[in-house]
């Protein structure tokens, strides 16, 4: 069978489960590394060799825990669902996540990247990134009419889980809407590539970024994900609830969230004072 043929059928399987559009491209991405890999349509492929896929890519390539399992699951996904193999390595294979936590910037780190991004449609998806805590194939993605100025709020469509959410708007970050929108008058997409026909793509923004931190002084690794976590952080210390926080993020567990207790810079400031009070002879 031909892998157009394959890969549209695997497609279809992904629709019908509700993954994401996103989800759905990392996913066909990851089986055409596995084809190039081997020169072979996957569906020719048996057991073994894509059990000697995955001992290359941790062995030989080394590549991360979170990227192995990205294609870990796209090839379930592939071989278990729409090809319907019953392989027993793909069930017993697991990855274990990787222990470390994110990187948080300071105010000031945030400012001083998205001020030296000359791009300005890159520039404000970033900021859209920050102030609304939106990943970076959201904020790219959004239309004008998801701005809802009277009710100051983001309507960030198709999220985790197929379901719509609502995000609070800075006033601030309405007002630099405003002054962009002015300026480029933009029309299918509020953050439109250099033809106006496709949104900006998280490659570009990427690039964008990376080029703004060669020329800050800040020394962290930054990713379009970094504003997001850090978005998550800095609400924490100002006191908002973590079930709220939640909420905002589209996490479908608190669990998920739990992990910007660790990074919160209020939260361990609170804990040296405990400490101290303990420590101190009365």
């Amino acid at each position: 069978m031909e892998q157009l043929t394959l890969r549209q059928r695997m497609k279809e399987d992904m629709e019908l489960r509700g993954l994401a559009a996103s989800t759905q491209q990392t996913y066909l991405d990851a089986i055409v590394s596995l084809a190039k890999h081997y020169n072979c349509c996957p569906e020719r492929l048996n057991e073994q060799q894509v059990k000697d896929y995955f001992t290359y890519l941790t062995k030989t390539k080394k590549l991360g825990n979170s990227t192995v399992n990205v294609r870990l699951h796209a090839t379930k996904f592939l071989y278990c669902s729409t090809l319907s193999r019953e392989w027993k390595f793909l069930k017993l294979m697991r990855v274990k996540r990787a222990g470390k936590l994110p990187e948080v910037l300071a105010v000031k780190e945030v400012w001083d990247i998205l001020n030296r991004i000359h791009n300005p449609v890159a520039r404000m998806s970033l900021i859209m990134m920050y102030s609304c805590g939106l990943r970076v194939s959201k904020a790219t993605q959004l239309k004008p009419s998801d701005i809802d100025s009277k009710r100051m709020v983001v309507c960030v469509r198709n999220g985790k889980g197929s379901k719509d959410r609502h995000i609070p708007l800075p006033i601030q970050t309405l007002q630099q809407l405003r002054q962009y929108w002015c300026q480029y008058r933009p029309k299918s997409w509020l953050f439109p590539s250099k033809t106006g026909v496709t949104p900006i793509s998280s490659g570009s923004v990427r690039r964008c970024l990376k080029a703004a931190l060669w020329q800050s002084s800040v020394t962290k690794n930054v990713g379009c994900h970094t504003f997001r976590h850090s978005y998550a952080t800095h609400l924490l210390e100002k006191g908002v609830d973590l079930r709220v926080i939640q909420g905002l993020l589209g996490h479908k567990s608190l669990k998920t969230t739990f992990i910007y207790m660790h990074l919160s810079q209020s939260t361990m400031t609170k804990v040296h004072d405990k400490i101290n009070d303990l420590m101190t002879n009365h």
